[in-house]
This record gives structure tokens, C-alpha cells and sequence, in this order.
């Protein structure tokens, strides 16, 4: 029985399919293992959103060569799509699969042998012919699941190279998500089970396209896994704007199953650059659905996706960034600082932002996320919530004697760490900040006696 260990970079769209594809692998007769167990075979499934995606890749190939420099070593990915031929340059890589043949890895790769020249096999459609749907959760790699329910994008965003590496908008069917719900619910019992589920995708939002017609939406999903029985949490990981409809936000205010956790990227506060990013909104409309998030849900955790440094981006276009989210009840930034990629629209707009710029301008807006981060969570003291602690507890953690986890809308909880705790959601009262900048709680044993 060979080997086979994964590694994922990227967002929770990969950890899905990489989950989806080990458990195509085992069930060829593949043994799953860790990274560093002395595999016989090395899947590494890449992005190309973030920087350095080329540097990524080699210093994984690189460590793959220390631990068995014999091991067979697979790259698939956005970054595969991307860029076959120069992944297939990388010593000690024998395999590139691109968007379409990925999950057709056993089939295209029958033995896992090594080509007697060393010569990688590239596997690669182009990407206007990369129409199929591929199911994909993820399973015992984290406390909580990632379901994918849509993959690819229609949106020409100027800086991004997504619809490039995972083709036009498709999705699964509410029917299929459900029962991939149901599958997922089934498959543990007591600590084992699954209590959260997070949906993801390319752009959620976009939910209900299959084959090119739009019979349902992602309104008509959200309605169908509120039903769901045996999952206590349902999260949606990121979704439009343009896209989060006010019927929704209204039903989540209302819901068994959903959080009141929103992460709605904005990528600007300034209608000209989001004009020059080519997104679908004015920021007056983003203005709106956070307003009408905390009318409806107090509590809410809101999470903004922004990024600095983008071709066209002065001075003055930043500060109107900046004021705009200094100036909105959100509770936390993901930033991004701009980077070139080939292919794509913002290569042509000028004037272009130099580098220690986009620095300086994104070093601003983690301090400032760090600041609303630390009002979200000082606003949260006093409350009950409850918690779902981390199966993952790090070896730091279980040293300090703390564990972690999340509530319902997304506070990042420590307990001193039991492992009666791990996978249960708990009850908790909210009762300060600890210098870490995570919440401390109580009533914690109490509830530890009741179980």
C-alpha cells in the first residue's frame, strides 16, 4: 500500500478539494499519512492569489525531497492551471495537473512511478474547456467542515487571475448540498461529529448556476440547510455585496442554523478605484449592507476584505479608504497589498503604486483592524455565547494550559484547555480581553459537570 501525504496552500475552497481528492486517493487503496511520515507520494495543491506563489511551491517540493527523495511528487492548483510549464522546471517535480484534471489524479497518474528522464508530465485543458462541477467537503482536517457549493467566477475583477485558473461561474445543486449536509451530519457521532459547517466557493453568491442556467439561488440554499438536522452551526465564508440580498440578511437575523458572521469583501472605499478594480458596487451600497447587517443583528461580526496599492490609487483615494472604514461598524480586515499578475487589466492602469508605498499603506490598515478587532471584541463582554472549541489545539497552547475556539459570531475564545472540551460547543459567559487579544470566559466547568 503506497503512502500519500497533502499539502494546501490557499483558502478553504482548496482544503476542500484536497480533502475531496485523499478520499478519492484512499479509496483506490491509497494510504493517507502526514507530510512528514515518509510518504511515497506528495500532492500539493496550490494557489495564486497571494505573493510568491513560485517560492511556495519550490520550498514544499524542496522539503518533499528531504523527507523521501524518491517520493513522486503531484502539483495541482490554481498555480497549476496558471503556470504548468514553469511548475514542470522545478527539480524533483514529476506531475502538473491543471483545473480539469485534477480530480481525475488516479485515473491520469496510474501508478505514481517516476518517469525514467525526469521529465515532469503535464496535464492541462485550457480553461474556456474546464465546465465540469466537482463536489467537495472537507473531513477531519479541522474541528469545523468546508463544503464547496460553487467554483469559478464571471466577474473581470482588474487584479485578479481566478476566473483565469478555475474557469466560468458553475455551481452544485441545492438538492446535492443538502445531501452532502446530510452525508457530512452522518459521518461521526458525539466528539467525532461534525457542529460547523462553512460554505464556500469562488463567489457564493453566484449559487445556481448549472450548466449555464440559473434555476435557484443562493437564498433558496441558505432556506434549504437551515433544515438540516444534526449540524448546530452553519457559516458563509464570504459573499459579494452586490450579492448579499436583504432577504438573506433578514433570514439569517432569524435562523436555527446560521451565524451572524458576514465577510463581505469591499477591495476599496473609494468609487474610483472601485471603478478601476472593475467591481460591481459604490461604496454606498457597501455602506448599506453593513448598516442593515447591524440593524438586524447587533452582534454581528462583519469581516472586509480590502486591498492597498492598486494601480490608480493616490494618496487622497487611499485616506477615502481609510475614513470609510475607520467610519464603519465592522469588526476586522483582511488586507491584501496589491501584486502584478500577467494577464490581467490593472497591468495597464497608471499611475502604479511603488512599493514601499503599498507597504506603509498596508502596515495602516492592520493597525486600524487591529483597533476595530479590540472595540468588536470589548463590546462583546458581559454576553452569553456559546463556543466550539478546536480539535487543533497547538502544542504553545496546550503548554500555556489554554485552548481555543470561536462563538457564533466569530469572537476567538481561549480556555484553559480540557480535553472534554475539544469539538463540543459550549455555553460560555464572555468576561474580558486577555494581553493575547483573545476572549476569556466563564462557566466553563459547570458546564464540564453537566456533561
Amino acid at each position: 500500500m503506497k503512502k500519500v501525504a497533502f499539502y494546501t496552500l490557499g483558502c478553504k475552497l482548496n482544503f476542500s478539494e484536497t480533502s475531496t481528492i485523499g478520499r478519492l486517493l484512499e479509496g483506490q487503496g491509497y494510504q493517507r499519512v502526514e507530510f512528514n511520515q515518509q510518504p511515497d507520494i506528495f500532492i500539493i495543491n496550490t494557489c495564486s492569489v497571494t505573493d510568491n506563489a513560485d517560492k511556495k511551491c519550490r520550498k514544499i517540493v524542496r522539503e518533499a525531497q528531504k523527507i523521501n527523495p524518491d517520493g513522486y511528487v503531484a502539483i495541482l492548483g490554481c498555480y497549476a492551471q496558471l503556470k504548468p510549464q514553469e511548475i514542470a522546471t522545478i527539480p524533483g517535480v514529476d506531475a502538473v495537473l491543471g483545473a480539469a484534471e485534477k480530480f481525475r489524479l488516479h485515473e491520469l497518474i496510474d501508478s505514481f512511478e517516476k518517469a525514467p528522464t525526469g521529465q515532469a508530465r503535464v496535464f492541462n485543458s485550457n480553461i474556456e474547456e474546464v465546465l465540469d462541477y466537482h463536489a467537495s467537503y472537507s473531513l477531519n482536517d479541522r474541528t469545523r467542515t468546508f463544503l464547496k457549493v460553487q467554483d469559478g467566477c464571471d466577474y473581470p475583477c482588474s487584479y485578479c487571475t481566478i476566473p483565469l485558473a478555475r474557469g466560468k461561474s458553475r455551481s452544485d445543486t441545492v438538492a446535492n448540498v443538502v445531501r452532502a449536509a446530510h452525508e457530512i451530519a452522518g459521518r461521526g457521532q458525539g466528539a467525532a461529529a461534525v457542529k460547523e459547517i462553512v460554505l464556500t466557493g469562488v463567489n457564493i453568491g453566484d449559487f445556481g448556476l448549472v450548466n449555464g442556467e440559473r434555476t435557484e439561488t443562493f437564498f433558496d440554499l441558505v432556506k434549504a440547510l437551515d433544515e438540516v438536522e444534526g449540524i448546530e452551526r452553519f457559516r458563509i465564508s464570504s459573499i459579494e455585496p452586490n450579492l448579499l440580498t436583504d432577504e438573506i440578511i433578514e433570514f439569517v437575523a432569524q435562523s436555527k442554523r446560521f451565524v451572524p458572521h458576514f465577510h463581505v469583501p469591499l477591495q476599496s472605499g473609494s468609487n474610483k478605484v472601485l471603478g478601476l478594480m472593475r467591481r460591481r458596487y459604490k461604496r454606498e451600497l457597501y455602506a448599506e449592507r453593513v448598516a442593515q447587517i447591524k440593524e438586524l443583528l447587533p452582534h454581528a461580526c462583519i469581516g472586509v476584505d480590502v486591498i492597498v496599492g492598486h494601480p490608480g490609487e493616490t494618496d487622497e483615494l487611499f485616506r477615502e479608504t481609510y475614513t470609510f472604514l475607520n467610519e464603519l461598524p465592522i469588526s476586522y480586515l483582511h488586507v491584501f497589498t496589491y501584486s502584478e499578475r500577467p494577464n490581467t487589466h490593472a497591468l495597464s492602469i497608471r499611475p502604479i503604486v511603488p512599493g514601499n508605498v503599498r507597504a506603509e499603506r498596508s502596515k495602516m490598515l492592520h493597525i486600524l483592524s487591529d483597533k476595530k478587532r479590540r472595540a468588536f471584541y470589548d463590546s462583546q463582554i458581559g454576553r452569553r455565547c456559546t463556543v466550539l472549541f478546536e480539535e487543533d489545539a497547538e502544542d504553545t497552547d496546550r503548554q500555556s494550559g489554554l485552548m481555543h475556539g470561536f462563538t457564533e459570531n466569530y469572537v476567538r475564545v481561549a480556555a484553559k484547555y480540557d480535553p472534554l472540551l475539544i469539538n463540543e460547543v459550549v455555553p460560555v459567559r464572555l468576561t474580558g480581553v486577555n494581553p493575547d487579544g483573545h476572549m476569556e470566559v466563564e462557566d466553563v466547568e459547570a458546564v464540564l459537570v453537566h456533561h
